[in-house]
């Protein structure tokens, strides 16, 4: 994959594969710490000791259409070459905590790439899943939560095409400003 955008948005459809119904994004940009950091949380029905122990093997997987996982063993690659790493915690029946570090200064890191997407793309993939976003620029920072979209949208669904393309708009204009430096 070549934008964090692409891992993000394949570690949160596991989440919402898991029975997510809240699932909580966060991109930590820290330039003093020279540190990137990618958090997606979730509270789907989270993993037992035995998978979570082969969750970086890309021929563990509990998809049925295929017999690969990529998502997961890719990000810790990339991790790993940018100088970081990658931590999964999950409980079964509570939830799963992924969370990835790369140095902002590596040659191998990626593109940060189209968050407002892929945001979208979670919005529209299952409309019931409370999705919250952050984003941390150095002292910057950017919320986004479906809850209190919902609360404004009174009773409109946040999956009507006008809201959507309100939504990318909104999405795009303020990550825009929280990510000059």
């Amino acid at each position: 994959m070549k934008e964090f955008s692409l891992y993000i948005l394949d570690i949160a459809h596991n989440s919402l594969r898991a029975g997510a119904k809240n699932v909580k994004i966060e991109l930590d940009i820290d330039h003093s710490k020279d540190l990137l950091t990618v958090i997606v949380d979730d509270d789907g029905c989270g993993m037992e000791e035995e998978f979570l122990s082969k969750v970086f093997d890309p021929f563990t997987t509990t998809r049925k259409e295929r017999k690969v996982g990529l998502g997961l063993s890719l990000f810790k690659e990339l991790a790993l070459q940018c100088g970081g790493d990658v931590k999964i915690e999950s409980k079964k029946g509570i939830g799963t905590h992924v969370e990835g570090t790369f140095k902002i200064s590596s040659v191998d890191l990626v593109p940060i790439g189209d968050i407002p997407s892929t945001i979208i793309s979670l919005i529209i993939s299952d409309s019931d899943v409370n999705i919250s976003f952050v984003l941390k620029v150095d002292e910057k920072i950017f919320k986004f939560d479906t809850v209190e979209i919902k609360k404004v949208l009174d009773g409109v669904k946040i999956t009507e095409p006008s809201v959507l393309k309100w939504l990318l708009e909104y999405l795009t204009e303020n990550l825009k400003c929280v990510m000059e430096v």
